[in-house]
């Protein structure tokens, strides 16, 4: 077991299993198909992530070091929430990037019910510990428990 402190982008407390990307998330692709075509599952849609690509993201921890691509990522975040079809949290090795800040946060703010903690600044060690299939339990601190 090993824990890491991160920062908090949208507060929570939330125990669900690991999938991992070690690569960018490309939000627009990877939700497509659920918000779209009715994955309620979420399966990733993005075929240049080979991490993640044809695994469920729904309720799942997606660990991942940043998102990538256009400027729909926020939106597309957003709607996922909206549509309960988002990940159980978001755990960012590195810092969030504005557009998907700004879709977690206003997820947070505007949708009644809904919750997707989001933690950014986990560091290199956090990626290079985590695999999919662990057990990742997220504080409303900041604290990432991983088993």
């Amino acid at each position: 077991m090993r824990e890491f402190q991160g920062r908090v982008i949208a507060a929570g407390k939330v125990t669900a299993e690991a999938v991992v990307s070690h690569e960018g998330l490309n939000t627009l692709a990877s939700f497509q198909k659920a918000l779209q075509f009715g994955d309620k599952t979420a399966t990733c849609g993005d075929q240049n992530n080979p991490d993640l690509y044809g695994k469920q993201m729904a309720g799942k921890a997606l660990c991942l070091p940043q998102t990538i691509g256009s400027t729909t990522g926020g939106l597309v975040l957003y709607c996922a929430c909206s549509m309960n079809r988002q990940p159980a949290c978001m755990l960012f090795s590195k810092p969030i990037d504005s557009l998907a800040a700004a879709g977690a946060i206003l997820a947070d703010v505007w949708l009644d019910n809904v919750t997707m903690p989001v933690i950014d600044n986990l560091g290199e060690e956090f990626l290079d510990y985590v695999k999919d299939g662990m057990t990742i339990t997220v504080s409303e601190t900041g604290l990432v428990t991983v088993e």
